[in-house]
């Protein structure tokens, strides 16, 4: 199949689960969407759950990219850090199939796909785990720190608030900021407060 007709396919296949859902989104739906018969769209995949992993990869593909480019090793890792959560949870907001990869709503929607989503969710994580060797190279984070599991940690954190401002209505920029600055300085500098020279 030709790469343009297998896009279209995928473009459509990523507005119908993304407004309907999984089981709502009919691949009748996409196909007419896509300017194409039935037939053809099953020529792009295997079936209707490999077309909806297929429209999670590409969104979370471009996702990664995005994220890829901030990534500049001129700037301090902590401030990269920042700038990463922000434009993550503005992300979120606007893509709803990556949303619910990493919030775990797709393992419930489709249980026999979820080590396929978790490998998704993983990918998600390479950003900041480069963001994080940087700052070791940088000298602004612990050499010894574990870069994969602190990766994962970040970006639980990171969807954490992400979930808990939109379940509370709080989705204005400047609540969010503040919510991030927050997370971020207690990663970096933690609870305990600083040992006085006296």
């Amino acid at each position: 199949m030709e790469w343009a007709k297998r896009e279209c396919i995928l473009v459509a296949a990523t507005k119908a689960f993304s407004k309907l859902g999984f089981k709502k989104a009919s691949v009748d739906d996409i196909a007419k969407e896509a300017g194409v018969a039935k037939g053809t769209v099953y020529l792009a995949c295997e079936s209707k759950e490999d077309l909806f992993y297929q429209a999670v990869h590409r969104e979370l593909r471009a996702w990664i990219a995005q994220i890829a480019q901030m990534v500049d090793p001129r700037v301090g890792a902590d401030e990269l850090l920042r700038q990463v959560a922000a434009a993550g949870f503005a992300y979120l907001e606007q893509h709803p199939l990556v949303r619910d990869l990493f919030l775990g709503i797709l393992h419930g929607q489709l249980p026999g796909w979820a080590h396929r989503f978790d490998q998704l969710r993983a990918l998600g994580q390479q950003n900041i785990v480069e963001i994080l060797k940087l700052g070791i190279a940088q000298k602004r984070f612990r050499h010894d720190l574990d870069v994969e599991e602190t990766a994962m940690i970040l970006q639980d954190m990171t969807l954490a608030g992400y979930l808990f401002q939109n379940r509370e209505g709080q989705t204005s920029r400047a609540h969010r900021e503040r919510r991030l600055k927050a997370g971020l300085d207690l990663v970096l500098h933690g609870l305990q407060a600083a040992e006085s020279s006296s």
